[in-house]
């Protein structure tokens, strides 16, 4: 009988984590295609720029355990807006090299959040900011490159004074950005907790 009753407590123990597990994986995936879907609209609405991209990739690499899935979710939010704009918008989804810096600063922002432990009010904004700047950095050096070794489409030059004027010229984009990222991540974490605060009680009561 002690054995039978150490089996179901073990299934039960196991089963619990198992939904566990899946709440916490479904929680950030919902919230990172809202984001997606945020992108979409603030293009439309023509608020450039104030779109959380970077806090989707601090909050995966945060929030998801598993680092296969956090590095996926974030690209395949991006990859989504892309093709709603290729497809559907007078706005091009695919275009130059610079895309692919685009798509590597997510990455690198995703594996900063991995980092993140405990995420506390101080530690998220901080993140946030080096989440930023890390977007910033690298999108805009491939916007560079993109002019240093094509068509020169903003008339920024090539070069080091070329290099100078892209980032000089990106300021208020990044401002931009940087907003959008602090209420991204504030937004992010508070609903991913309370969430899953949520889930779990209801998992606890539906047990009991």
């Amino acid at each position: 009988m002690n054995n039978l009753a150490v089996l179901y407590y073990f299934c039960t123990q196991h089963n619990n984590k198992m939904k566990n597990n899946k709440i916490n994986i479904l929680i950030p995936a919902a919230l990172i295609l809202l984001a997606a879907i945020s992108r979409i609209v603030c293009n439309q609405m023509h608020w450039y720029n104030f779109a959380p991209i970077a806090a989707v990739g601090l909050f995966s690499g945060a929030a998801l355990s598993n680092k296969k899935y956090a590095l996926l979710f974030p690209l395949l939010g991006q990859l989504l807006a892309d093709l709603y704009f290729q497809l559907f918008t007078g706005t091009p989804g695919f275009y130059d090299v610079s895309q692919l810096f685009v798509y590597g600063s997510l990455v690198l922002v995703t594996l900063l959040g991995t980092r993140m432990q405990q995420p506390g009010v101080l530690k998220v904004a901080g993140y946030s900011v080096a989440g930023s700047l890390i977007f910033f950095i690298l999108s805009n050096f491939g916007v560079w490159c993109s002019i240093q070794y094509g068509v020169d489409i903003y008339g920024y030059g090539k070069g080091w004074q070329g290099l100078v004027t892209t980032y000089t010229m990106a300021i208020p984009f990044f401002q931009k950005s940087l907003v959008a990222d602090l209420i991204g991540n504030a937004l992010f974490f508070s609903a991913f907790y309370l969430l899953q605060q949520f889930f779990i009680s209801k998992l606890q009561k539906a047990k009991a």
